[in-house]
């Protein structure tokens, strides 16, 4: 009804800009007020709001935030830079490596200790949501900081990115997983990868091939937007193409982003127009009711009973396992703690792995029920709320020492 969906924009609006605003004001990034936002509207119901129940299971309003987290994906894409990932050097490869293997085995541990009873896709998904990074959080920290130029904060930015990368493959993984049948689960799984790999690559050759040229010609029609909306058909083809190969959409639409690296859009576009200026109004109005869905989907009631245990192990294995990223570093006089702080957060990434969780079905149940759901919710508010006090303390402090026991800065005899 239309009705409803009025209704739906106005609540869900609403509550994210003022959600995202107050938690601005208290200097934690917008996407952390936009959750729990939702988590606020979610429980209005609790109090006597019965009205609203239809917010969490509208159709309409899951298919604009599905929409959301695809134009929040080609966004990621597009501010990613091949040639950035290539500089950053060893240390931001491994320590995202580091960054995804570690936390993926003690969130499957965690899992399988707290969830005896879980089928053992459960616990490896579990795993599969702390892996990623939110870079969107940390690099907002170091740039408030003016930290972004430092050894430092190179290397966390580098490896954020690199650990989305990663990230995604791992969620194509998953997701081939849920699909397949017939076939063991470990060739299953090399055959997803590969298939991402391959997708993701592909994707790279054609499309920088063809792209500058296909939107030369795209320029040369008449009408308002024509180069803007060529550039999210692009988005979309890629999202549909990743479906269809039995990949998650926000794949292709990541891929679309690195894809579009190499069309001139200064040449295209009106001066002074850029085509991440362009998607702002669109973003700005989808990509936060993604954020408000993911907390209205949290179970309060399950979260308060036996779900809060399971939000405390994972918060901890995430917190742990991202202090392993230290390792990584082979430059000499960083501070590999900070470099370990730096990579907590998971923000947006990590909803979007639980909100795919809570949708993927393993044998016609969904690999994550309400009340994991809502452990996973809780353990990337608590990574979000930490970080930014965290990174700060220590990129702040006079002569910080780095993780060897060395002054930062000066030579030392091992990396």
């Amino acid at each position: 009804m239309v009705e409803h969906l009025l209704i739906a924009l106005v609540v869900l609006l609403v509550a994210a800009k003022l959600g995202g605003a107050l938690a601005e004001r208290f200097g934690q990034p917008a996407v952390l007020g936009e959750l729990l936002a939702g988590v606020a509207v979610g429980a209005l119901p609790l109090l006597g709001m019965g009205q609203l129940v239809f917010l969490g299971t509208d159709p309409v309003v899951d298919a604009l935030a599905d929409l959301g987290v695809i134009l929040l994906l080609f966004e990621v894409g597009l501010s990613t830079r091949l040639a950035d990932l290539m500089k950053v050097g060893w240390s931001a490869f491994l320590v995202a490596t580091v960054g995804v293997i570690v936390p993926m085995i003690l969130g499957a541990l965690v899992g399988a200790w707290l969830l005896p009873t879980a089928p053992g896709y459960v616990h490896v998904f579990l795993g599969a949501t702390l892996s990623a990074t939110s870079v969107g959080i940390t690099a907002r920290v170091l740039q408030d900081m003016g930290k972004v130029r430092t050894p430092e904060g190179q290397i966390v930015l580098g490896a954020a990115v690199i650990d989305d990368v990663m990230g995604l493959l791992v969620l194509a993984v998953m997701v081939g997983l849920a699909g397949g049948s017939g076939t063991s689960t470990g060739l299953t799984a090399v055959i997803v990868t590969v298939k991402a790999l391959v997708f993701i690559g592909g994707s790279l050759v054609l499309g920088r091939l063809l792209a500058p040229r296909l939107f030369a010609l795209t320029a040369r029609l008449r009408g308002r937007g024509v180069v803007f909306t060529a550039a999210l058909v692009t988005a979309f083809v890629l999202a549909l193409a990743a479906h269809l190969a039995g990949l998650a959409p926000i794949v292709g639409a990541f891929a679309a982003g690195l894809v579009l690296e190499g069309v001139p859009f200064g040449e295209l576009l009106p001066e002074g127009e850029s085509l991440e200026k362009l998607l702002i109004p669109l973003s700005s109005l989808l990509v936060p009711i993604f954020f408000v869905r993911m907390g209205l989907r949290v179970d309060l009631p399950g979260l308060a009973g036996g779900s809060l245990l399971l939000a405390a192990g994972l918060t901890v294995a995430a917190i742990v396992g991202k202090q392993a990223c230290g390792l990584g570093v082979v430059n000499r006089g960083v501070d590999r703690i900070a470099v370990g702080l730096g990579m907590i957060p998971r923000g947006e990434v990590g909803l979007i792995f639980a909100g795919m969780g809570l949708d993927m079905k393993f044998g016609g149940k969904p690999v994550l029920g309400p009340g994991e759901f809502a452990a996973v919710v809780a353990m990337v508010m608590v990574t979000t709320l930490v970080t930014p006090p965290l990174l700060r303390w220590r990129m702040t402090r006079g002569d910080p020492i780095s993780a060897d026991g060395h002054p930062r800065g000066a030579p030392t005899t091992s990396v």
